[in-house]
């Protein structure tokens, strides 16, 4: 026979105090002596008893949970380099909170307004993680009018409310650049990403200031869509171009490693007749042959921020800054080396 879970009555039996109490305690309620607190925590322990998010909800009027929605094709998504390790620093430290993930994969529109909705108007979350910022974003003034504690990936383009975790890409990105010029590129393309992200956008402008700098403009910028599917299409227009560029620098990993098959498949050797840079640092980019030259941001330090973020501002506190972390820095390796006019060896 299975021993019986113990119970809020048995907690308070144990402490000598009344279930009140507990509930108080347990909830980080004031009006307790902190001698009293740490009798009934400790009596907690010794029978192993907590109480569940349902009760806890009920009590204290919370959710015990954040929510992430996503909107990109869950065939993508799933060999995304960013969000499995982003929510794995969220999940860290909900984890250690009692909390949990309330994760939704959407398409953009009104499927994805319905989904703020119903999260807010259920009361399933306490605040949400906003991914992926377009321009002119329209899920900032509609969490502002349902209401609902929020947290943005990165400072929107507009005015926002809520507090910001920033990784700045924009560092990496010129470092790429530059890497390449001081290599001696001179015919430099990019495959871009969607421009309605603001990263996206980021990632490119900060491309081509960089290359405006050194006095050079790019062979080419080819919108894609951050697949592996866009990065080889965007390579091979790129390829048959009367002037293709001796190096390409693409906006995600994904895209990279893809373009990096489609040139060997054109008969190309990578980097002896084209260089190539990602952004990620996604786990593939060091295994691929060539190991692939890009810039390395933390989606798990990112998610970790963000989740310390979001639970102030839950939690009820004022004027909560933005978070800044350590800009994206260049890694290089083997993809990238002199174009093939100089014939230098590539880096080693």
């Amino acid at each position: 026979m299975s021993k019986q879970r113990p119970t809020i009555a048995d907690v308070a039996d144990r402490a000598g105090v009344s279930k009140g109490a507990v509930s108080f305690a347990l909830n980080g309620r004031p009006g307790l002596a902190q001698a009293t607190v740490d009798k009934i925590l400790a009596a907690a322990d010794e029978l192993g008893w907590r109480p569940s998010n349902r009760a806890r909800s009920l009590s204290v009027s919370k959710a015990f949970a954040l929510g992430l929605v996503i909107t990109r094709d869950p065939d993508v998504l799933s060999s995304d380099p960013f969000f499995p390790a982003f929510i794995a620093g969220v999940e860290s430290v909900l984890s250690s909170r009692g909390q949990a993930l309330v994760l939704q994969v959407v398409t953009a529109g009104e499927e994805e307004e319905a989904g703020y909705r119903r999260l807010a108007q259920d009361a399933r979350v306490d605040g949400v993680f906003l991914s992926d910022l377009r321009h002119d974003d329209p899920r900032i003034p509609l969490l502002k009018e349902l209401g609902l504690p929020a947290v943005t990936l990165n400072r929107p383009d507009g005015t926002s409310p809520f507090p910001a975790v920033i990784l700045d890409d924009r560092p990496g990105t010129a470092a790429v650049v530059e890497h390449l010029v001081e290599l001696g590129h001179t015919r430099i393309a990019h495959v871009a990403g969607p421009p309605a992200f603001v990263h996206a956008t980021a990632r490119s402008t900060a491309l081509l200031s960089t290359l405006a700098a050194a006095g050079l403009e790019p062979v080419a910028v080819e919108t894609s869509d951050f697949t592996a599917a866009g990065g080889i299409e965007a390579t091979r227009r790129l390829l048959t171009l009367p002037q293709p560029p001796t190096a390409i620098v693409y906006a995600n990993d994904r895209m990279a490693i893809a373009g990096l098959g489609a040139a060997q498949a054109a008969g190309l050797t990578v980097p002896d007749d084209l260089s190539i840079a990602g952004f990620d640092d996604s786990e593939l980019a060091e295994y691929v042959h060539p190991g692939l030259t890009t810039v390395r941001a933390d989606p798990f330090a990112f998610g970790e921020a963000a989740a310390r973020t979001l639970n102030l501002v839950v939690d009820g506190a004022t004027d909560v800054p933005d978070a800044e972390l350590p800009p994206a820095q260049l890694v290089v390796r083997r993809s990238t080396g002199a174009p093939p006019s100089l014939g230098s060896p590539s880096p080693a």
